[in-house]
């Protein structure tokens, strides 16, 4: 790959992220302080748009961008779209008017993933040796929006929540998306995959193909397992960042970058753990992690404690790339080369899809639950309660999954 074009596509990636990061870590807190009349169930009705973004996502990539369209081109569209509504949300003065902008937003973001994706591979000869280095440049933009919020424009210190200065955060991302939606026309060229206009099938696009995986044990699984940990994964997304503001951490957002920078180590790192401990093993660590971090959120504090905070932040790590990284890695081996896009599609939505749909549900629930007359929030519970259903994924996952010593294809 020539240089110029790896710049191209590295930049890419990291806009992308950037402007996820952008706004989705100080999302909570935003609807607590703009919208203090917006109880547990409204906040996680706000949140399951993501979900909703990943469910649709499928069909504009398989109806439209494979179809009719380069994906540089409905890349740069997408994103056009989506900087305007940055802008109403930015303007939005209740949460009734907030929410239809924001599911139509993640309607439009979710596909924009697996488009810059697509721009990328396309440009590789080698995928498996080009693209980790190019994907971490998105972790990166992440992490750099992040401590732009704490440290550069200083939006989610206790003052500037307190005055509402956390909608400037979707103001930021809309002018990055502003700048991806116009530079995506200058992207290497990415044709539709089906240029003789006939598309993938609705059974093709939701990866309804590999559900004949199922049939093997060990993958039926991992499968339930990868939906029912995403219960817990919920509450994170949700809930992390208010909390840190709520008992006092300073600097939130650029706390919460620690996560992302955790993330490329044990991207580095999770190759060898997989190789000399296997499959079972690694996604186990990466269960019993989830457990450990919530627990050091219950138990942790703004003071004595607060190396406890930054720790299960620092989990982050070894929760999504030991879980998540692994789980993508095993489909990918169990559904061999004729299932693989399919398999992958499938886990894709079963996870980020109805999994985070449920686990942003029953996190909304709990919020409701937990929270006094006064508007005072008991997160010790708040926290325990996904930390027990985590324990209980990592208990049914290391009973009923027998160790495969040698991974292969399901037959």
């Amino acid at each position: 790959m020539k240089s110029s074009t790896r710049f191209q596509l590295s930049f890419m990636m990291f806009i992308e992220f950037f402007i996820w990061g952008s706004w989705f870590v100080t999302l909570g807190p935003f609807l607590a302080s703009n919208f203090p009349d917006a109880d547990g169930g409204a906040v996680a009705k706000v949140f399951s748009t993501q979900s909703w973004g990943a469910i649709l996502a499928p069909f504009i990539i398989g109806l439209i961008a494979d179809r009719y369209i380069n994906a540089e081109r409905i890349l740069g569209i997408l994103h056009l779209l989506g900087a305007f509504l940055m802008y109403q949300m930015y303007n939005a003065e209740s949460i009734s008017v907030f929410y239809p902008y924001v599911l139509g937003y993640m309607i439009l973001f979710m596909p924009t993933i697996a488009l810059v994706n697509s721009v990328s591979f396309n440009q590789m000869k080698d995928p498996e040796k080009e693209f980790s280095i190019i994907r971490m440049l998105g972790t990166v933009g992440w992490i750099v929006a992040g401590l732009i919020i704490s440290y550069v424009f200083f939006w989610d210190s206790p003052e500037s929540t307190a005055a509402g200065q956390l909608k400037n955060t979707f103001l930021m991302a809309g002018i990055a998306s502003l700048i991806l939606g116009l530079y995506s026309f200058t992207l290497p060229k990415t044709p539709p995959k089906h240029k003789d206009g006939k598309s993938a099938s609705i059974k093709e696009i939701l990866g309804l193909d590999a559900l004949k995986l199922l049939a093997n044990r060990n993958f039926a699984i991992f499968f339930v397992a990868s939906i029912l940990i995403c219960i817990p994964l919920a509450f994170y997304y949700q809930n992390a960042s208010a909390y840190l503001l709520n008992i006092g951490v300073p600097k939130p957002a650029g706390k919460m970058a620690i996560g992302q920078m955790s993330e490329v180590i044990f991207l580095i790192l999770l190759p060898l753990f997989f190789k000399k401990y296997g499959f079972k093993k690694t996604i186990l660590a990466g269960m019993l992690a989830w457990c450990l971090r919530y627990l050091l959120f219950a138990y942790g504090n703004a003071g004595e404690l607060s190396f406890m905070i930054i720790l299960g932040i620092a989990l982050h790590g070894i929760c999504y790339d030991f879980f998540f990284v692994s789980g993508y890695i095993y489909t990918e081996t169990k559904a061999g080369e004729k299932y693989k896009s399919a398999a992958q599609g499938l886990v894709t939505l079963a996870t980020y899809g109805v999994g985070m749909l449920i686990g942003f549900e029953v996190a909304g629930l709990i919020s409701d639950t937990y929270k006094t007359a006064e508007g005072a929030f008991d997160w010790k519970m708040i926290w325990i309660i996904p930390s027990c259903i985590a324990l209980a994924v990592f208990l049914l996952f290391a009973v009923l999954f027998k160790d495969e010593k040698k991974l292969t294809a399901v037959k």
